[in-house]
């Protein structure tokens, strides 16, 4: 069994920026694919970053290409999202998730943290 747990939420202004974490306790996580998911009040989880076991490949959605960074330190057992130029419309809990990604539309998750509530002001 893997457990995860989110830290790094919080309230931020339009325009600034704020890093997430992801630690992992009962296994490495070397051997596992990562995601980070956001789900916003009133809309469906979005699967918005993903990095491979090695952290050698990354994805993202289009809603935060160019802004958000996804990495890892699997020394560490941690996993990292940097969000910059944070808009309104990003407000959300972030949750990351450990298992297996082929692509955005193809992957499997068999552990998840419980999410951290972050929130951008105008």
């Amino acid at each position: 069994q893997v457990q995860l747990v989110e830290s790094g939420g919080g309230l931020v202004q339009a325009g600034g920026s704020l890093r997430v974490s992801c630690a992992a306790s009962g296994s490495t996580i070397s051997s596992y694919d990562m995601g980070w998911f956001r789900q916003a009040p009133g809309k469906e989880r979005e699967l918005i970053a993903t990095i491979s076991g090695s952290g050698r490949s990354t994805d993202y959605a289009d809603s935060v290409k160019g802004r958000f960074t996804v990495s890892r330190d699997n020394a560490k057992n941690m996993v990292y999202l940097q969000m910059n130029s944070l808009i309104p419309e990003d407000t959300a809990v972030y949750t990351c998730a450990a298992g297996w990604v082929r692509d955005r539309l193809d992957y499997g998750m068999d552990y998840w943290g419980k999410g951290t509530l972050v929130t951008v002001s105008s």
